[in-house]
C-alpha cells in the first residue's frame, strides 16, 4: 500500500511540475516569465505580460495537469479498491501534483502558487466546495482587483466547504480523515505560498489585477518563480 503511495506521488508531483507558463512565454514570446511584473510562471503573471492568450493557455494547462493526475489516478486504481481508500489516494495525488507545480524540480523548485493545478485536481473530488470557493475568488478579486487576496481566501473557503459538503462517498464513513487532511494541506500550502503577497498587501504595494506593470527587482527571479 505504502509503495502504491509513493508512485503516486511521484507520478503526480513530475506531472505538477510542468511549468507551462514558463514554456509557453519562452516558446512564443522568446522571454523569461519570472523576469515580468511579480516573477511568478502562473497564468496572472503570463496576462501581466500582455499575452492574454498565453495566459489563458496556461490557466487551461496548469489546471489540466491537476485534473490528469487525480482523474488517472483514480481509473488506475478502481479495481484495487474504491470508497474512502481511493478518494484518499486521489486527494494525495492532487496534493503532489500541486507540490510539483509549487517546486517543479525543472526550475530549480521554484514554481507558482498552485491555485489553477488545485483547482484541477479537486474538481472531481470536491465539486461544491470548489464552487463555493470559485465564488468567493470571484467575488473577493471583483472587488478588491487582487487576485492573490481573491486566491488565499477561495483556498480557505475550499478546506471548510469540504468538509461541511463531503463527497458522497464519505457522508457516511468514518475513514475519512486523511481526503480532508490531504485537502487542508494543500489549502493551507497555497496560503502560505502567497507569502510576497500577504508582504506587499500589507505594504500596500501589491499589484492590482488589470493595473500597470511593474518590473521586480534584481533578485526577484532569485526570490520568488
Amino acid at each position: 500500500m505504502i509503495k502504491t503511495y509513493i508512485i503516486v506521488a511521484l507520478v503526480s508531483y513530475l506531472l505538477g511540475s510542468i511549468p507551462f507558463g514558463y514554456i509557453l512565454v519562452k516558446l512564443f514570446l522568446k522571454q523569461d516569465i519570472r523576469a515580468t511584473g511579480s516573477g511568478n510562471i502562473g497564468a496572472t503573471n503570463v496576462a501581466r505580460s500582455g499575452a492574454k492568450g498565453l495566459a489563458v493557455a496556461t490557466l487551461t494547462l496548469d489546471a489540466a495537469k491537476g485534473f490528469v493526475a487525480v482523474f488517472s489516478t483514480m481509473v488506475f486504481f478502481a479495481a484495487v479498491g474504491e470508497g474512502p481508500w481511493l478518494l484518499t489516494l486521489a486527494s494525495f495525488a492532487g496534493l503532489f501534483a500541486v507540490l510539483g507545480h509549487m517546486f517543479p524540480v525543472w526550475l530549480r523548485f521554484r514554481g507558482g502558487k498552485g491555485v489553477a493545478t488545485a483547482v484541477g485536481a479537486f474538481a472531481p473530488l470536491a465539486p461544491g466546495a470548489l464552487g463555493i470557493s470559485l465564488i468567493v475568488f470571484l467575488v473577493v478579486t471583483a472587488i478588491t482587483r487582487f487576485v492573490s487576496l481573491g486566491s488565499m481566501l477561495a483556498s480557505l473557503t475550499f478546506a471548510i466547504s469540504a468538509y461541511l459538503l463531503p463527497p458522497h462517498e464519505l457522508r457516511h464513513e468514518e475513514d475519512s480523515t486523511m481526503f480532508f487532511v490531504t485537502l487542508t494541506v494543500t489549502s493551507l500550502l497555497i496560503v502560505l505560498k502567497h507569502h510576497e503577497n500577504i508582504r506587499r498587501l500589507l505594504a500596500g504595494t501589491e499589484n492590482k489585477f488589470g493595473g500597470k506593470k511593474s518590473v521586480p527587482p534584481p533578485d526577484a527571479m532569485e526570490k520568488q518563480a
